[in-house]
């Protein structure tokens, strides 16, 4: 046993049940605990003034450097040669602490990048976003005041229902999407989620004691349906050309132009980049996505479209704001006027998504091969087939190509889609 160091922590052996040690030989009590899963903590042991032997978690390995853990240590080791006990005030602390005040812990730490989300990485922004969103207008509203310990599951189904009823809803801030945060099946089972992950990430990080919503059984919602007809696909296309010639802007045009085309979320089409595009094997390579890194397939017609675009102000991007350095903003306004133009209603950014996929199955093409165009499935299914499957790269040019075709009226042969 020796001093405590980044290369001995490193060196811990992984036990395969319970939990190993590894003590510090110059500050007496200040160790490193390792548990199955390769998590390690840095902790401190001793024995209080009525000489009970007490164990605290000072913090995470990774998280904390050695001698940021020590300093923390020797804080803690002089308070209880005070009288303090702080395994005692850390437990009356966690038992008092409210879902507001554990929000805000997660809020905090997630934006700092310090609690690790899906494959042990940063949470995401787009993540943390919606999280904010469920927590600031559902979650908080309704049982914010209520301390963690005393909820119950029947508290968050009770949660769960409000929020359905719309007991939350209320008008959008200026700027938000949509007229109204409104409530529905769909919007409280992702609430309860989110309550679930956060309560989950403080439990596992000492800040509660015990997370009351991972029994909460989450109403389902509504699965959604709406996808464009083979009609309502050329009436777009016609109020293309009508917003092009009145001037509407030619950049959220172009961007609805390419959900379509592509099957790709509006935060995969806005957010693309020039230099993920490989228009000569026929791909584009999302670093990041929903579903982490991805190579996703891109028809002929799309990348003709892409490589249209002029480039702005030296930007990357395929589709920049006008005004500041960063991704257009307007695709859902462009789609209302458009929508608006051809007489349709109910369609969505994710209604096109829904739409290129429909398609692909009109024309026969197998679940796998749709998942794959659309970049489903946990692994990215795209990886394991765009480099070595030409059915996949035949997929995307017929499909997109049967969209372009409806869009500026060259199909002749009217589609049974479903309306």
């Amino acid at each position: 046993m020796g001093k405590l160091t980044k290369t001995s922590i490193d060196a811990l052996t992984i036990p395969e049940k319970g939990q190993a040690f590894l003590w510090d030989s110059e500050l007496r009590g200040f160790g490193v605990r390792v548990i199955p899963s390769g998590l390690k903590a840095f902790v401190l042991q001793y024995r209080n003034e009525e000489g009970r032997s007490r164990r605290i978690v000072i913090g995470r390995y990774g998280v904390l450097t050695v001698e940021q853990a020590r300093k923390q240590a020797i804080v803690k080791l002089a308070a209880v040669v005070g009288g303090a006990d702080p395994a005692e005030e850390r437990a009356q602390s966690r038992a008092a602490i409210t879902v507001r005040e554990v929000c805000t812990w997660y809020l905090e730490n997630a934006e700092a990048g310090t609690i690790l989300g899906r494959k042990h990485r940063p949470i995401k922004a787009s993540t943390l976003a919606m999280d904010r969103s469920r927590i600031e207008t559902h979650i908080i509203p309704l049982i914010g005041t209520r301390q963690v310990r005393a909820l119950r599951v029947s508290d968050i189904e009770k949660m769960q229902m409000d929020i359905v009823a719309g007991k939350t809803a209320k008008p959008r801030k200026e700027g938000g999407r949509g007229g109204k945060a409104a409530g529905g099946p769909g919007v409280a089972g992702r609430a309860v989620s989110t309550l679930q992950s956060l309560l989950s990430h403080a439990l596992r990080y000492d800040i509660v004691e015990n997370n009351p919503a991972a029994g909460v059984r989450k109403i389902a919602g509504k699965a959604r349906t709406r996808r464009l007809s083979a009609a309502e696909i050329r009436a777009l296309g016609e109020a293309m050309e009508i917003a092009e010639r009145n001037e509407e802007n030619p950049t959220g045009l172009a961007a609805v132009r390419a959900l379509l085309l592509t099957g790709y979320r509006i935060s995969e089409v806005i957010g693309m980049e020039r230099g993920w595009l490989h228009a000569d094997r026929g791909y584009v390579h999302f670093p990041d996505t929903k579903t982490d890194g991805q190579v996703r397939p891109i028809g002929q017609t799309a990348i003709q479209l892409l490589k249209a675009l002029p480039e702005k102000r030296g930007l990357s991007l395929f589709f920049p704001s006008d005004f500041v350095d960063r991704p257009y903003s307007g695709v859902p306004e462009s789609l209302r006027a458009l929508c608006a133009i051809a007489g349709i209603k109910g369609v969505t950014p994710h209604v096109l998504r829904h739409t290129f996929g429909s398609v692909a199955g009109d024309m026969g093409f197998s679940e796998l091969t749709i998942k794959a165009l659309l970049g489903h499935g946990a692994r990215g299914s795209t990886q394991n087939y765009v480099h070595i499957d030409e059915a996949l790269r035949l997929a995307v040019e017929r499909v997109s190509m049967k969209i372009a075709n409806l869009l500026d009226g060259r199909e002749s042969t009217i589609l049974r889609l479903a309306a």
